[in-house]
């Protein structure tokens, strides 16, 4: 029993973190109707900016806190991520009104991988690391309850309690503002917000923006788990079967569909990996993915969209 609470402890902090890239799409696609291929990017380019920052203050500005270094350049990647939202709604977006979904979505992939370029251009393109004081020791907790206690990552117990936190601030922020309930009302109709006044073009750029800071978060938690380094992005490929698990339209759903898939990743990797050679958890996400999509496409908490003609 203790193993397997390890393991089920281990798949929710994971989760968490799949929950909070699967976040950035699902604002996005909320706000926009634009399913944002560049989150991956967005989450490396956030977590690139971040590492450098943390570098160059102290050396252009002669100190050596630590601390201080990590501040600046979380607030100066936080503005370069507020840039790139404004950069895209000025130059992508609002030329692309109205236009047909695909569309949309290779432009998403076009920004990709300018982010990769520029990110690569900028900030160079060796592995970097960020620093921001999480424990590396494991932690052992319930000594007395199971023999031998059980075994946590405190680093991934501070980090699933970040991404929580994240995500509760971001409900309040949806749920009790005046922005949330107007990026609402745009995720709802558009046409309808804008008739009553809701500028589209900010609130696009704010929910980018959003989208921003989430991709930053995930960023410097990935950076510090594993490095900043270009396969970042890929770990943003994670988030995809996790959105379409809980639903595209639903941050609720993004929760609960990062812990299921990443509970589900660690138990059949222990439980049945060993029958079938392992690397179940590669893979077992879109295998789930794909079954949602087979039986029900809106996902758990999905709206069911229906189209009378």
């Amino acid at each position: 029993m203790g193993f397997f609470l390890e393991t089920l402890f281990g798949g929710l902090m994971v989760g968490m973190l799949y929950s909070l890239i699967a976040i950035g799409f699902v604002l996005i696609y909320k706000a926009s109707g634009v399913f944002n291929f560049a989150q991956g990017a967005m989450v490396l380019f956030a977590a690139l900016a971040m590492a450098r920052f943390a570098e160059w203050f102290p050396q252009w500005f002669g100190f050596e806190s630590q601390i201080l270094a990590n501040i600046l350049a979380f607030v100066a990647a936080m503005a370069v991520m507020v840039l790139v939202a404004w950069l895209i709604e000025r130059l992508a977006l609002s030329k692309l009104v109205n236009q047909e979904g695909i569309t949309l979505l290779m432009a998403t992939l076009g920004i990709a991988y300018f982010l990769d370029g520029v990110g690569q251009t900028i900030f160079g393109n060796d592995i970097y690391k960020i620093d921001v004081g999480m424990p590396k020791e494991p932690l052992m907790v319930l000594e007395n309850t199971f023999q031998g206690g059980l075994l946590l990552s405190q680093e991934d117990l501070i980090a699933a309690l970040v991404a929580a936190g994240l995500v509760v601030v971001l409900a309040i922020f949806f749920q009790k503002t005046a922005t949330g309930r107007a990026l609402r009302a745009v995720a709802d109709d558009h046409q309808a917000a804008q008739s009553i006044g809701i500028p589209l073009k900010r609130i696009w750029v704010i929910v980018w923006s959003v989208a921003g800071f989430s991709a930053l978060v995930a960023g410097i938690i990935w950076g510090s788990k594993l490095g900043v380094q270009f396969s970042l992005s890929l770990v943003a490929l994670k988030a995809l079967p996790v959105v379409i698990l809980g639903g595209l339209t639903s941050i609720p759903g993004a929760i609960i569909g990062g812990l299921l898939i990443g509970v589900g990743e660690k138990l059949s990797e222990i439980y049945l990996g060993p029958m079938f050679g392992g690397g179940i958890e590669i893979w077992f996400a879109y295998v789930l993915a794909l079954v949602f999509l087979l039986v029900r496409p809106q996902g758990l908490f999905g709206e069911k969209i229906i189209d009378r003609v």
